[in-house]
């Protein structure tokens, strides 16, 4: 495993030069670092499964640079996704759109449908157009565990990786919201930065934007436990809530009542602003997740409004597994 960084234009086609030999690179995007292969290489694509120990029912997001490469992976392009890509592309938007075949049946777990994002991210960009190919890429951690938004994170996860690119900490923090489109209506499947609310005032009037309940999961993110540390997760009930010895703190406001009883406390914002908490919270959870001296976690919820909604998302799979 190379981690390469000081000299980006080299590091960059280094990398790219693995991704078209079929390796596997780390990378940096604006929400999480991915784990990326080469899309339409369906041996290399297998080699992120293996790697991430991901099940293979789990549908992988493809990478792109150009809004040209969209012919090569999805069949049609609707005015609706044109609207939302104009307005959001590069960004944390993933559409959920119906595959040609030029897609191996690995990414997309064998669904009918690919996701597909442009990132806004520099070092994204040009290692995609280096490479001269779609990557495949999802989040560069093992199956289930915190999200990487630094390139320390993927190394204490995934250290075989060929190479780790180093793009310093994530901006937005949390992976990109996932819609799908289909007639006159937009269904969200994944919250994120970009919200239900920032979608529907992008659509036309006559356009239906609801959010997915259940169902199959035809993305990712949808399934009920994702994102937890190794260390036992308790979303907090209350601000008088008891905390026992070894207890790490995170909380999203400087004057939580609760601060004083913790042996470890982060906030991820002073006053609860929801982009902070966004761009902070996995690395809070990684931070609390490596410090020995703290045997359970504890953590302030927010309310599902906005941002909040993503938030939450985040956060309620992150515990699920050690809800009593």
């Amino acid at each position: 495993m190379e981690t390469v960084q000081k000299n980006l234009e080299t590091a960059i086609a280094k990398a790219a030069k693995i991704i078209r030999d079929g390796g596997l690179v780390a990378f940096p995007t604006e929400t999480v670092y991915g784990l990326g292969a080469n899309a339409l290489n369906p041996v290399a694509v297998a080699k992120i499964f293996e790697l991430k120990e991901r099940p293979s029912f789990d549908p992988l997001i493809v990478h792109i640079a150009s809004f040209d490469q969209l012919d090569d992976l999805v069949e049609n392009v609707s005015d609706a996704v044109k609207l939302l890509a104009d307005k959001f592309w590069p960004g944390p938007l993933t559409f959920v759109l119906p595959k040609t075949n030029k897609v191996p049946e690995i990414v997309t777990s064998g669904l009918a449908t690919v996701g597909v994002r442009m990132p806004d991210n520099p070092i994204a960009l040009e290692l995609i157009r280096k490479a001269g190919c779609p990557i495949a890429a999802p989040s560069a951690n093992k199956f289930g565990r915190i999200s990487p938004t630094t390139a320390m994170h993927v190394k204490k996860q995934l250290p075989n990786v060929d190479c780790i690119i180093d793009g310093g900490k994530t901006s937005v923090g949390i992976e990109s919201t996932i819609v799908f489109v289909e007639g006159d209506t937009c269904t969200l499947l994944r919250a994120g930065k970009i919200t239900i609310e920032d979608i529907r005032e992008s659509l036309p009037n006559n356009f239906k934007v609801i959010q997915h309940v259940s169902g199959e999961a035809i993305s990712p993110g949808l399934l009920k436990s994702h994102y937890s540390p190794t260390k036992t997760l308790r979303i907090l009930n209350s601000k008088t809530e008891t905390l026992p010895e070894g207890s790490g703190l995170i909380v999203h406001e400087q004057n939580h009542i609760l601060k004083a009883f913790a042996h470890k406390t982060i906030v991820t914002s002073p006053n609860m602003d929801y982009h902070q908490i966004a761009a902070n919270l996995f690395s809070a959870l990684h931070t609390m997740e490596d410090d020995p001296e703290i045997t359970q976690i504890f953590i302030q919820p927010v309310e599902e409004t906005g941002l909040g909604l993503a938030l939450m998302d985040r956060i309620n799979k992150a515990a699920h597994q050690y809800q009593k």
